[in-house]
């Protein structure tokens, strides 16, 4: 069971640096998340 398991984060500026990696520790702790970016990669 994660610290964040149940919670969902909206995260913008994903596709790189600390965006994405919130985005990976939020969903190693079970967030759901909803992330944009302004690059596809």
């Amino acid at each position: 069971m994660g610290l964040l398991d149940g919670k969902k984060a909206i995260i913008l500026g994903a596709s790189s640096g600390i965006g994405w990696a919130i985005a990976e520790r939020f969903a190693e702790h079970g967030a759901e998340l909803i992330i944009a970016a302004r690059r596809q990669e």
